[in-house]
């Protein structure tokens, strides 16, 4: 795990998402993976706040820092129209930190989007930094003990790397990935991308035309890539489905969420657990059983050959 003062690096998954955000003390919001990028599979999620993509981080791509965005402009403006908006000062946190740029601009939307109840750890973080330039909120979201502690509680356990190291040279920057949020904000579709020095404006939307105008954004943004690259993720921020489902009384859709909810939790706690020294300890026990059968020495050696042989066996089955 991560040091006690850094941030570690954690998962692009729903069942991540969803813990992370009610951890910090939202209520009735949900994560779920968009397998498509259409603009039909948004909209049958019902109310849809915003989407976090995740991408392949490049200099050309990303077109990061530069005067002008390569899609979009700046809007240097926003953040005083009540636009949240916090510059990344931090490795590691852009995850959170996009979940965070949806999140904190909903708390009090136009209809008929229902509102987001932030709990009282965000309601005052975003307080204290109402009024902050990007950089400042960027430092004061590093800086809460609150967040970073809930942020590193879904990071994987790891006893062999340090998970708040990332490459910063441009050699390894092929292998850095990024989050960022697309949301719509008093009629207008925000980019929020910590990396860049304001939010990106992509012209006018509300929340019936959020999911053709953010489908549009996305399709020239994921063209630029190589068409072999492959590597992206998208999830929606939505209103618990399990809300509709119990005013309405359908039973189906309840309980496929209820066990959609259970399977999440019983995935972070393998998530927060570590196994080597379990793996280490089990493994000591064969070899010790195996060494005390075999008194000549051969059967071990033909036991080891042997599953050196399924190794190779199954490396070259996945090649």
């Amino acid at each position: 795990m991560a040091d006690a003062g850094g941030w570690s690096t954690i998962e692009s998954d729903e069942g991540v998402f969803t813990s992370l955000i009610e951890t910090l003390g939202v209520q009735d919001i949900q994560f779920e993976e968009l397998i498509s990028l259409d603009a039909d599979t948004i909209r049958s999620l019902g109310h849809v706040y915003g989407v976090i993509f995740l991408f392949k981080w490049t200099r050309e791509a990303a077109g990061a820092r530069a005067e002008a965005p390569i899609d979009g402009s700046y809007d240097t403006t926003a953040t005083e129209n009540n636009v949240f908006f916090a510059a990344q000062t931090i490795q590691n946190a852009c995850g959170t930190q996009a979940i965070l740029s949806v999140i904190l601009n909903h708390d009090n939307p136009p209809a008929p989007l229902p509102a987001i109840s932030l709990g009282s750890e965000l309601s005052s973080f975003k307080d204290f930094t109402t009024g902050f330039p990007p950089e400042l909120r960027g430092e004061a979201l590093s800086n809460s003990e609150a967040i970073r502690s809930a942020h590193n509680t879904f990071a994987r356990a790891s006893p062999f790397a340090d998970e708040t190291a990332r490459p910063q040279d441009e050699e390894n920057a092929a292998d850095v990935y990024h989050f960022i949020a697309y949301t719509s904000v008093n009629g207008t579709l925000y980019e929020l991308d910590g990396l860049q020095p304001h939010p990106i404006s992509h012209g006018p939307c509300d929340n019936t035309s959020f999911p053709e105008t953010v489908i549009e954004v996305l399709r020239k943004r994921i063209a630029r890539y190589p068409p072999e690259e492959t590597h992206f993720n998208l999830m929606a921020v939505v209103r618990d489905p399990r809300i509709q489902a119990k005013e309405i009384g359908d039973v189906e859709t309840l309980e496929r969420e209820e066990r959609k909810r259970a399977a999440w939790q019983w995935e972070n706690t393998l998530r927060r657990w570590n196994f080597v020294g379990f793996i280490g300890e089990m493994m000591k026990g064969v070899v010790g059983m195996k060494e005390g059968q075999d008194t000549e020495g051969k059967a071990y050696t033909e036991w080891i050959d042997a599953a050196k042989k399924e190794t190779r066996k199954k490396l070259e089955m996945r090649r």
